[in-house]
Protein backbone atom coordinates (compact mmCIF):
# COMPACT_ATOMS: atom_id res chain seq x y z
CA UNK A 1 0.00 0.00 0.00
CA UNK A 2 1.25 3.46 -0.96
CA UNK A 3 1.91 5.87 1.88
CA UNK A 4 0.57 9.28 0.83
CA UNK A 5 2.71 10.98 3.49
CA UNK A 6 5.77 10.22 1.35
CA UNK A 7 4.23 12.38 -1.40
CA UNK A 8 3.36 15.27 0.94
CA UNK A 9 6.57 17.25 0.23
CA UNK A 10 5.87 17.02 -3.53
CA UNK A 11 2.28 18.18 -2.98
CA UNK A 12 3.50 21.17 -0.95
CA UNK A 13 5.97 22.02 -3.72
CA UNK A 14 3.19 21.85 -6.33
CA UNK A 15 0.91 24.10 -4.27
CA UNK A 16 3.63 26.69 -3.67
CA UNK A 17 4.58 26.73 -7.36
CA UNK A 18 0.93 27.12 -8.35
CA UNK A 19 0.25 29.92 -5.90
CA UNK A 20 3.37 31.87 -6.84
CA UNK A 21 2.85 31.54 -10.59
CA UNK A 22 -0.96 31.94 -10.70
CA UNK A 23 -1.23 35.49 -9.32
CA UNK A 24 -1.24 37.13 -12.74
CA UNK A 25 -3.88 34.65 -13.92
CA UNK A 26 -6.19 35.76 -11.10
CA UNK A 27 -5.76 39.38 -12.22
CA UNK A 28 -6.79 38.46 -15.78
CA UNK A 29 -9.85 36.56 -14.60
CA UNK A 30 -10.82 39.40 -12.27
CA UNK A 31 -10.52 41.93 -15.09
CA UNK A 32 -12.60 39.81 -17.46
CA UNK A 33 -15.45 39.19 -15.03
CA UNK A 34 -15.47 42.75 -13.68
CA UNK A 35 -17.18 43.83 -16.91
CA UNK A 36 -19.93 41.23 -16.63
CA UNK A 37 -23.25 41.87 -14.96
CA UNK A 38 -22.95 40.75 -11.31
CA UNK A 39 -25.39 37.88 -11.86
CA UNK A 40 -23.03 36.24 -14.42
CA UNK A 41 -19.70 36.80 -12.64
CA UNK A 42 -19.77 33.72 -10.44
CA UNK A 43 -20.82 31.49 -13.34
CA UNK A 44 -18.10 32.90 -15.62
CA UNK A 45 -15.42 32.32 -12.98
CA UNK A 46 -16.55 28.76 -12.28
CA UNK A 47 -17.06 27.73 -15.90
CA UNK A 48 -14.03 29.59 -17.27
CA UNK A 49 -11.64 28.38 -14.61
CA UNK A 50 -13.15 24.89 -14.79
CA UNK A 51 -12.44 24.75 -18.52
CA UNK A 52 -8.97 26.16 -17.97
CA UNK A 53 -8.30 23.60 -15.22
CA UNK A 54 -9.28 20.73 -17.50
CA UNK A 55 -6.91 22.03 -20.17
CA UNK A 56 -4.16 22.54 -17.56
CA UNK A 57 -4.50 18.95 -16.38
CA UNK A 58 -4.31 17.70 -19.97
CA UNK A 59 -1.24 19.87 -20.63
CA UNK A 60 0.39 18.70 -17.41
CA UNK A 61 -0.08 15.10 -18.48
CA UNK A 62 1.96 15.78 -21.63
CA UNK A 63 4.18 18.53 -20.20
CA UNK A 64 7.52 17.04 -21.12
CA UNK A 65 6.49 16.74 -24.75
CA UNK A 66 5.34 20.39 -24.71
CA UNK A 67 8.93 21.49 -24.16
CA UNK A 68 9.76 20.36 -27.68
CA UNK A 69 7.03 22.33 -29.46
CA UNK A 70 8.70 25.21 -31.22
CA UNK A 71 6.74 28.47 -31.09
CA UNK A 72 4.40 27.51 -28.25
CA UNK A 73 5.55 30.39 -26.04
CA UNK A 74 5.21 32.84 -28.94
CA UNK A 75 1.69 31.60 -29.69
CA UNK A 76 0.76 31.95 -26.00
CA UNK A 77 1.99 35.55 -26.01
CA UNK A 78 -0.01 36.37 -29.13
CA UNK A 79 -3.16 34.83 -27.62
CA UNK A 80 -2.62 36.85 -24.47
CA UNK A 81 -2.22 39.99 -26.59
CA UNK A 82 -5.71 39.27 -27.97
CA UNK A 83 -7.01 39.09 -24.39
CA UNK A 84 -5.31 42.45 -23.70
CA UNK A 85 -7.07 44.03 -26.67
CA UNK A 86 -10.48 42.74 -25.56
CA UNK A 87 -9.85 43.86 -21.97
CA UNK A 88 -8.73 47.30 -23.18
CA UNK A 89 -11.97 47.66 -25.13
CA UNK A 90 -13.99 46.63 -22.06
CA UNK A 91 -12.13 49.09 -19.80
CA UNK A 92 -12.51 51.89 -22.32
CA UNK A 93 -16.22 51.07 -22.55
CA UNK A 94 -16.59 51.53 -18.80
CA UNK A 95 -15.19 55.06 -18.92
CA UNK A 96 -17.23 58.07 -17.86
CA UNK A 97 -18.17 58.99 -21.43
CA UNK A 98 -20.38 55.98 -21.91
CA UNK A 99 -19.91 52.46 -23.27
CA UNK A 100 -18.01 51.77 -26.46
CA UNK A 101 -19.77 48.43 -26.85
CA UNK A 102 -21.81 45.94 -24.93
CA UNK A 103 -20.13 44.13 -22.02
CA UNK A 104 -18.94 40.64 -22.86
CA UNK A 105 -21.42 37.80 -22.78
CA UNK A 106 -20.95 34.89 -20.41
CA UNK A 107 -19.59 32.74 -23.25
CA UNK A 108 -17.16 35.46 -24.38
CA UNK A 109 -15.91 35.93 -20.81
CA UNK A 110 -15.40 32.17 -20.40
CA UNK A 111 -13.45 31.99 -23.66
CA UNK A 112 -11.20 34.88 -22.60
CA UNK A 113 -10.56 33.27 -19.22
CA UNK A 114 -9.62 29.95 -20.84
CA UNK A 115 -7.40 31.53 -23.51
CA UNK A 116 -5.64 33.78 -20.99
CA UNK A 117 -5.13 31.01 -18.45
CA UNK A 118 -3.77 28.54 -20.98
CA UNK A 119 -1.45 31.10 -22.58
CA UNK A 120 -0.12 32.29 -19.20
CA UNK A 121 0.07 28.88 -17.50
CA UNK A 122 2.66 27.04 -19.56
CA UNK A 123 5.42 27.85 -17.08
CA UNK A 124 3.12 26.82 -14.25
CA UNK A 125 2.20 23.49 -15.87
CA UNK A 126 5.83 22.61 -16.61
CA UNK A 127 6.99 23.52 -13.08
CA UNK A 128 4.18 21.50 -11.50
CA UNK A 129 4.85 18.50 -13.75
CA UNK A 130 8.53 18.65 -12.79
CA UNK A 131 7.74 18.74 -9.06
CA UNK A 132 5.23 15.89 -9.28
CA UNK A 133 7.16 13.46 -11.50
CA UNK A 134 5.80 9.96 -10.98
CA UNK A 135 2.93 11.19 -8.79
CA UNK A 136 -0.05 12.04 -11.01
CA UNK A 137 -2.42 12.39 -8.04
CA UNK A 138 -0.13 15.06 -6.54
CA UNK A 139 -0.13 17.01 -9.79
CA UNK A 140 -3.91 16.78 -10.19
CA UNK A 141 -4.70 17.69 -6.57
CA UNK A 142 -2.23 20.57 -6.58
CA UNK A 143 -3.67 22.01 -9.79
CA UNK A 144 -7.26 21.65 -8.56
CA UNK A 145 -6.52 23.41 -5.25
CA UNK A 146 -4.65 26.24 -6.95
CA UNK A 147 -7.44 26.73 -9.50
CA UNK A 148 -10.00 26.96 -6.68
CA UNK A 149 -7.84 29.54 -4.89
CA UNK A 150 -7.39 31.46 -8.15
CA UNK A 151 -11.17 31.56 -8.63
CA UNK A 152 -11.63 32.99 -5.16
CA UNK A 153 -8.91 35.59 -5.75
CA UNK A 154 -10.46 36.51 -9.13
CA UNK A 155 -13.87 37.09 -7.56
CA UNK A 156 -12.26 39.35 -4.94
CA UNK A 157 -10.34 41.25 -7.63
CA UNK A 158 -13.57 41.78 -9.62
CA UNK A 159 -15.26 43.29 -6.53
CA UNK A 160 -12.28 45.58 -5.93
CA UNK A 161 -12.36 46.68 -9.57
CA UNK A 162 -16.03 47.60 -9.16
CA UNK A 163 -15.05 50.13 -6.52
CA UNK A 164 -11.73 51.28 -7.97
CA UNK A 165 -12.01 51.13 -11.77
CA UNK A 166 -8.61 52.77 -12.27
CA UNK A 167 -6.97 49.58 -10.94
CA UNK A 168 -8.23 47.82 -14.06
CA UNK A 169 -5.72 49.81 -16.10
CA UNK A 170 -2.89 48.67 -13.81
CA UNK A 171 -4.06 45.08 -14.23
CA UNK A 172 -4.16 45.52 -18.00
CA UNK A 173 -0.58 46.80 -17.84
CA UNK A 174 0.45 43.63 -16.00
CA UNK A 175 -1.25 41.41 -18.59
CA UNK A 176 0.34 43.36 -21.45
CA UNK A 177 3.76 42.99 -19.80
CA UNK A 178 3.30 39.20 -19.52
CA UNK A 179 2.10 38.99 -23.15
CA UNK A 180 5.08 40.97 -24.44
CA UNK A 181 7.46 38.89 -22.31
CA UNK A 182 6.05 35.66 -23.79
CA UNK A 183 6.28 37.08 -27.32
CA UNK A 184 9.88 38.19 -26.71
CA UNK A 185 10.97 34.84 -25.28
CA UNK A 186 9.04 32.85 -27.88
CA UNK A 187 10.51 34.88 -30.75
CA UNK A 188 14.03 34.24 -29.49
CA UNK A 189 13.31 30.50 -29.21
CA UNK A 190 12.02 30.39 -32.80
CA UNK A 191 14.92 32.47 -34.15
CA UNK A 192 17.49 30.37 -32.28
CA UNK A 193 15.97 27.17 -33.67
CA UNK A 194 15.90 28.46 -37.23
CA UNK A 195 19.41 29.92 -37.35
Amino acid sequence: MHNWLQDLPALIQVLVIDLVLAGDNAVVVGLVVANLPPVNRHRAVILGIGGAAAIRLALAAIALKLLGILGLTLAGGLLLLWVCWKTYRDLRGGAAHGPVGAPPTLLQAMLRIIVADVSMSLDNVLAVAGAAIGRPWVMALGLIISVLLMGTAAALIARILDRYRFLGWAGLGLILFVALKLIWEGSHQVIAALF
